[in-house]
């Protein structure tokens, strides 16, 4: 079971982990790749995020009671279904599971490439998504 406060509190904490993220959104794949400190700072904080939002979406069908989802990726069709999130957004950001996924599990061979582009383009759906979440609480 999930209240509002859960859901603010999960929100907050997102925004909080949008901020510090956005300091790094400049950096391109070269500033990166040769900045250690860097990238382990951006990799942790995108995976903070990406768990943060999974968080909040499940909380969220919860708070909703929507149907239990099936698996992670199966939340946000929940959440397309239930007219929460547009289709063409939940197409795209549902990839934000694997991603997540690679960041905790595959860490030592993360393309670069995609957390550059996660960073530098993503970072504004999540965003957006807090933005969809708050209108239905």
């Amino acid at each position: 079971m999930s209240n509002p406060q859960i859901l603010e509190n999960k929100i907050s904490y997102i925004q909080k982990h949008l901020d510090i993220i956005k300091k790094y959104q400049t950096l391109n794949l070269e500033q990166l790749s040769s900045d250690f400190e860097k990238k382990t700072i951006v990799e942790r904080e995108l995976y903070l995020l990406c768990q943060a939002v999974i968080d909040l979406m499940e909380a969220f069908i919860a708070y909703r009671k929507f149907r239990k989802p099936l698996n992670m990726k199966d939340g946000f069709e929940i959440l397309l279904e239930q007219k929460v999130l547009p289709p063409k957004f939940i197409v795209e950001f549902k990839k934000i599971v694997g991603f997540r996924n690679a960041l905790a599990h595959d860490y030592e061979e993360i393309d670069l490439r995609t957390v550059v582009d996660v960073l530098q383009n993503k970072v504004a759906d999540m965003q957006f998504f807090i933005g969809e979440i708050k209108k239905g609480i």
